[in-house]
Parts: structure tokens; sequence; C-alpha cells
């Protein structure tokens, strides 16, 4: 093994690696000139590189001389515990494997992650790192991508950046992996090794990330299985039925009433047209990453919505588009600029004077470069770098198609589109305090640009030019995030203060009323029908009332990262909980909220007992609280550990209740008076990484628990012992299959998977059916069993960010999913 990576070593000499590591002259305060600087830091990214290769071919090396150990072990000693092999200290060793239970072995170092430790997987490149032996200063400098004021470059610079802010978030979770959005770049380009089926003993062998993971199969599935059978698509299928929630905390202007009476807005990867009066909802899902802006046309049928760049599945970068589509027959009509915007778009609006034919988009880049379009002949007609600055708002002059006023950090400019060019001039503030932002634009009956801004003023620019003709100073308290100008000639404008104001062709003001603190800040204000308007807020409803008050939700959802599904046991009654620190409980019928109960501590999961009389619900902190299902009054409250709780799981009987926490245990407490009463039996000590799903079998005898390092163990929940005998587990009939890893699931894993690709989980109630949710914003419906490797399975769009959770009703009707980043939960139903 030493002589093995001697050989590796000896290729590579790393002195001069180590004098860079030592070297600042790359810093800023480096007397070099930029460009020598940015070379050098490639050099040094690029040495980088191939030590890390390095190091992979030395792992790797040493893993295919483990795994050719360990079957000749197993070959020699089949019954009895392998021994384990003299290895370098700070390489994990593999469990033993003993009657196909997967036991920890003594005196190994606790593995990815140890008892306290969190789990932090935002880059691909940390993940193999966190598995190689330590490396030298240069592999540990920063490695991310460099930034660059090139057009071109930026892309890769802030993508990566917030694909990682949201990776830590999810690393803190429990299984880590993927980030914020459909997708990471995680793929590897090595081939997996394929599953080995070992007849004599009745267990399939799978390995992910090179690690062997050993399934027995129940006794009597022995003799008739067959490892290369094809598995079969199911009969049925999901449709989107209803999406819960609505993206109000970062997106502005993206509510509007179509003239069929729906309100469309968005949230992940979906548009919805909600009819409120029929409580019918239409999706268009053209999109596969997250939406951040949406436009309509002057003939209020036609619609454009921009998305945020992606990464598919495989690896393969999503350009950031506009889709320009029909909202009465859905159907996507033009596909813009693909390959041109850069990281994602941000403002959208057709022109409306002419019919609508032209629309201007701001993308994200560094220069959030503004570009208008004939978008019926998908041709570019003008584009200009915009600002260096935030972009928060972009609009057609209403009578002059020519211009176009933006708005955002420290600026307002008035473009004017002459000969394939656009021209800029500054607003000038003169005599008024320039505001940090200007954060919304409207333009008046007369053709005046209306403006409010970060000092709550509201500034009237004269018509045809830069200059200031009237100003509401202190018209909020705070910033003001929208003005609304309705068909009567009256402007509404909305803010930080939650005030919603209305004033007069002549700037007064006419009335104000707040809108409650439950709701938030005002984000974007709509005309409703007749009298009536639609607001949107930063907590992610969507209010619908009158200027004289009365505010109604139409809809709300979750502000923060949502992990915890529960659904109850025989009602058509769902119940969800994030780092928002709301736990709500949904009618799935009237697609209501029934309750909410904020929370001290951001929520983990949740689990009804089967009575439906209570619901636990595991916290981030260890502590863990039980709900009355119908009060929503506390019952009890309970901490174990100080670690996040990732499972909360009653016993089919409901006289046990199981907690998979994220320090190693599971934690068991004895269950009395349907779910009122809970004293602890002890704890299950055994796994070396943190507990990830758990399944009581069907006569609550028995429990099986799945682990961060991909073990399989078996339990005695009510004395709390390990079971190790293949003999006994086998052949239990589980009440669920929420754990990722087992015989009959198997068949879920993707070609190349690294083990946390697939979050959650669930069979169908008639055992039909298997769905998972997986970090790429998918949610898969498989047949159950799937215990064929590669099963085929129908995929589904929606969320943008990591699946979280997924779980059938009760009755099989519907299936509820949610998701990470994107906070929504959505419904889909089985058809």
């Amino acid at each position: 093994m030493e002589d093995g990576f001697s050989s590796y070593s000896s290729l590579y000499d790393t002195s001069s690696l180590l004098q860079f590591c030592n070297d600042d002259s790359a810093s800023a305060a480096s007397s070099m000139d930029v460009t020598d600087r940015i070379a050098s830091l490639e050099q040094r990214v690029q040495m980088q590189e191939d030590e890390i290769q390095l190091l992979k071919s030395a792992l790797a090396d040493v893993v295919r001389r483990l795994n050719v150990s360990e079957e000749q072990q197993a070959m020699g000693s089949r019954r009895g515990p392998t021994k384990a092999r003299p290895m370098i200290a700070t390489l994990p060793l593999r469990p033993t494997v003993n009657n196909g239970n997967v036991l920890p072995k003594k005196g190994t170092l606790p593995s990815p992650s140890g008892p306290g430790s969190r789990k932090d997987t935002s880059t691909p490149a940390n993940k193999s790192l966190s598995r190689l032996p330590s490396l030298s200063c240069s592999t540990r400098f920063l490695y991310l991508p460099l930034s660059t004021v090139r057009r071109t470059n930026s892309n890769e610079h802030v993508g990566t950046l917030t694909r990682k802010d949201s990776g830590e978030s999810k690393g803190n979770r429990t299984r880590a992996g993927s980030t914020g959005s459909n997708s990471s770049g995680k793929r590897s380009d090595s081939k997996q090794r394929d599953p080995v089926f070992n007849a004599e003993e009745g267990y399939v062998r799978m390995y992910l990330k090179g690690r062997p993971i050993t399934m027995y199969m129940p006794k009597e599935q022995v003799d008739s299985y067959c490892l290369e059978a094809r598995a079969e698509l199911p009969s049925n299928k999901l449709k989107l039925d209803w999406v819960y929630g609505y993206r109000g905390r970062d997106c502005r202007s993206n509510l509007y009433l179509l003239p069929t009476g729906e309100t469309v807005y968005f949230l992940a990867s979906v548009v919805v047209l909600f009819n409120v009066d029929e409580q019918l909802q239409r999706h268009y899902t053209g999109h596969t990453d997250d939406i951040k802006c949406l436009a309509v046309h002057p003939d209020k049928i036609t619609i454009a919505t921009g998305q945020v760049a992606g990464t598919s599945s495989d690896g393969k970068q999503l350009a950031p588009h506009v889709r320009v589509w029909d909202s009465v027959s859905l159907n996507t009509l033009h596909v813009l600029g693909s390959g041109f915007f850069d990281r994602a778009l941000v403002c959208l609006a057709f022109s409306k004077s002419n019919g609508g034919n032209t629309l201007c988009v701001v993308d994200d880049s560094n220069d959030h470069v503004l570009s208008v379009w004939d978008w019926q002949r998908e041709d570019r007609l003008a584009e200009v770098k915009c600002s260096n600055e935030s972009v928060f708002a972009a609009d057609f002059h209403p009578t002059d198609s020519n211009i176009i006023v933006t708005c955002g950090k420290s600026h307002l400019y008035f473009w004017s589109l002459e000969k394939g060019t656009l021209v800029k001039k500054q607003g000038l503030f003169e005599k008024q305090e320039k505001p940090k932002f200007v954060l919304c634009v409207t333009f008046a009956e007369n053709g005046d640009a209306i403006t409010g801004d970060s000092s709550g003023n509201i500034l009237v620019w004269g018509k045809g030019t830069n200059r200031i003709s009237h100003v509401i100073p202190g018209a909020h308290e705070g910033s003001i995030f929208t003005l609304c100008m309705l068909r009567n000639g009256t402007l509404v404008s909305g803010g930080k203060d939650r005030r919603l104001v209305s004033w007069d062709s002549g700037y007064q003001q006419i009335q104000t009323v707040e809108v409650p603190e439950l709701f938030g800040p005002i984000r974007t204000i709509a005309e409703g029908r007749g009298e009536t308007v639609l607001i949107g807020t930063t907590k992610h409803f969507v209010l619908q009332g009158s200027l004289d008050g009365d505010f109604i939700p139409i809809t709300q959802g979750h502000t923060d990262e949502l992990w915890g599904l529960a659904v109850h046991p025989w009602k058509p009654q769902f119940l969800t909980c994030g780092f928002d620190r709301q736990v709500c409980l949904w009618d799935s019928s009237s697609h209501q909220l029934i309750w909410t109960k904020s929370m001290e501590d951001s929520a983990q999961s949740a689990g009804f007992h089967p009575s439906g009389a209570v619901v636990a619900i595991g916290t981030q902190t260890g502590r863990w609280l039980v709900l009355d299902t119908d009060s929503k009054d506390l019952v009890t409250v309970h901490t174990d550990g100080n670690e996040q709780l990732s499972v909360m799981s009653f016993g089919p009987d409901g006289n046990f209740l199981a907690i998979g926490s994220h320090d190693n245990y599971i934690y068991i407490y004895a269950v009395a008076e349907n779910g009122r009463k809970y004293s602890r039996v002890g704890k299950c000590s055994g796994h070396s990484s943190f507990i990830t799903h758990l399944d009581w079998s069907v006569d609550s005898q028995y429990l099986v628990s799945n682990s961060g390092d991909y073990e399989i163990l078996y339990w005695i929940p009510s004395v709390c012992k390990q079971v190790v005998s293949v003999e006994t587990t086998r052949d239990i009939e589980w009440a669920t299959y929420t754990c990722t890893l087992s015989f009959h699931v198997f068949g879920l894993w993707p070609d190349g998977s690294d083990g946390t690709d697939i979050n959650a989980a669930c069979r169908s109630n008639d055992k039909s059916l298997l769905v998972t949710g997986d970090d790429f914003g998918k949610v898969h419906l498989f047949s159950h069993p799937c215990s064929q490797f590669r099963a085929p399975s129908h995929v589904y769009g929606g969320h943008s960010s990591h699946v979280t959770n997924v779980s059938f009703l009760y009755d099989d009707s519907y299936l509820v999913s949610t998701g990470g980043k994107d906070m929504s939960v959505m419904q889909w139903r089985i058809v």
C-alpha cells in the first residue's frame, strides 16, 4: 500500500506548490498588476487540480485494493466478521459485513459525519476532498473560479457562489450534496461498478462511490431473482394539481390579473395561473430552473418569463433564457436568448405603444446587460451595458416604444433606441438627495415617469426629460418597493412599512391602510377586478382586498428552506415545517391552510401518531415537540442531544416513537395515552454517521435505519438492541419504505450516483408505486418493488431546488413533494 503511494508521489514534486502557498504575490496587497495576479492565481489553481488528480488516483488504487482484499476475506470466511487490515490512519475504513448487516468497525475513525459534525458538500470539489487524506496547504487553498469583469466569464463566477450558498444549508441537513437549483453538476465521469447478485447467500451488493452495500432479499425470492431482468414503468403517472406558495422575498413585479379571472405569479420553476373564484390552478411548466421575472403583453394573453442558469442532472449547463408563451393554451411560442444572457434574468417588459412587438430584458451579469428584442422574430435589436450595480426594474414608456427606463442601486437611466443603439441619459436628482436605491418605476397618464426609492420618497420625472418635476417627500417610512397606476388614474404605493397609500392625479394623498404584520412588507401591487387590488408580500402571501383594507390571503407559503413533511393517517391533510420556524397544516382537498404555528427553533422533520390525534416535530437543535392536531396546542416538549433531528417516526401500533438524530443515535420513546405521554426507553447506538431514514416493521417489533455513510442497520426498538442475524431480518415485512437503501428499492439509484442524490423515498399505501425526490429538482415515479438495477421511472420537474421530501396521502389520491431552497410545496394527482 505504501509502495503504491510512493509510486504516485514520485510523479509529482510539490515543493513549487508549497512555495506558491507561502507566496503573497497574488493578494490584494501585492504590487503586481491585476493581469499578472490573475495569471498567478490561474497557475495556482492548475497546480491544485494536478495535486487533487494525483490524490484521487492514489485513493482509487487504495479503494481497489481494499475491495479485492474484502472479497477474498468474504470468500474465506462467509459467516464471521472480517478482520481489519492495517491502513493509513486518516483513511476511513469500510464497516464490516456480519451476516449481511453492516457493523461499525471498532477503533476506526468516525465516518463522513462523526458525532456533532455537519456534512457540508456545497461543491463537488469539497465532496471529493472530504474523503481524501490530509492535503497540503495548496490544496486547502479556496477552490473557487476566478471572478472577472469579462461578460463571458461572469456566469461561472456567481453561478458557483449561489449554488454554494444553497448547498451549505443542505449540507447542514442530513443528505448532503446538491444545492440551490435543479442541479449542481455533481455527476462524476467515473464509471460506477454494477451490482453483484450472490445466489448462494441471497444478496445483492451495489456500490455507491465505490463503497459496497450488501442487501439481503427475502428467501422466497432468491431462486427466481434475476439481476438482469428489466423493471417495468408504472402504469400510473403524476399530474401537477396544486402549488402552495408564492415568491415575494426576492422578486418584483411578479403578480398580475388576467382577463380570464386568473391571477398569475410564479414559484420555483412553475408559473401558476390561479382562478380564485373557481379555486382552480393551471400551470405553465416549460422552465427548467428558478423563474425570476414575469411580464404580461398588452393583449393580456401572451406572457414572458425569465429563468436563471442551471445545470442538468448529467452536468450540462442550462443557459438562462426567456420563454414567451400563450396563457390560454399554455403553449410555448418563442425561446429567446439562450447563449446570450448570463446567470439569470432580472427584469422583463413588453412595449405598450407598438402593439407589444418589442421586449426589453435585463440579465444578471456583472454589467446587467439591457437588450431589446423583436420577440416574434426572435431577433435582438439592441444591447448595452446597463449598470455594474443591481437593476430592480425596467419598463417601456407607455406612448413611445423607443424609450425605456431602468432603475436600481444608485441609478435611474432613461434610454432611447436610436438606429439600433441604446443611448443613455442619467436621471438628475439636482437639489434632491440621491437615494441609495431606486426600487420601482411606473408612468402617469400624461407620460411622466414616477419612481419610488429607499428613502421613502416618490419622485415624478417630466415626460421626455431626465429632471424631477414633482416630489412627494416621506411618502413612506422606509423603502417603497412598488408603484401601481390604476385604470382610474389613482397611484398606489406600497413598501417596507406595510402601508398601502393611494394618491390622486395631483399627488395628494387619498387614504392609507396598513397590511397586518403577519403578512409582511408589500413587495408588489396589481390591479384586480373592480375596486380590488392584489398584493404580493415578502413573507410569500398573495392578498386580495381593497384600498379600504380587509385583506384576505389567497395563497401563502413558507419563507425558508423546507424539509419536514408528514401526512395525516386517515384525513386528506398534510403538515409541512421548515427553517422559517413555521409549522403548517394543510387540507389537500380545499387547498387551504388549516392552521399555522410559530416555533422557537427551525423545524427539520415531522411525523403523525397513527391515531392522527398528535404530530411530533423535530428541530435543528435536538428539541422535539408534540402538538395536538386539532388545536395546535403544545402537548409535550423534550430534548435529545443538540444535533438536528432528521426523522420522527411512530410505530404502526402507536406505542413507540423513534427519533433519528444527526448525532448518530436513534432515540426510542414509549408512547401512551394516544400520543400524549412519553417516557424514554433508551437510544440505539451503532451507526457511525448521522441517521437519514427509518422504517418500522408491520408488527412494530423491528426498526431499520439508513445513515449518511450508507449503513443499513436493524433494531429491536423496545430494548434498543441491534439485530445482526440475516435470517431474522431478511423476511421482515416493513410498514413503510422511506429508507433509500434496501433490496426492495435499490433500483431507484441512478447510474453514477454519489449516494446523496436521493433525499427521500415513499412507497404508496397500495404497495404498487415508489416515489423519490432528488437533488436535481425532480420527482421520480417507479413501480414497486424497485429491485432491478437502474429501474425506469416517470420524471417530473417543477421544483427548482433539491426535492427534500415526498409522501403519498393516506388514500394514494395525491402525492406531496417539498422543495428545499425553492420553499415550495407541490401536490400531484396520481392518474
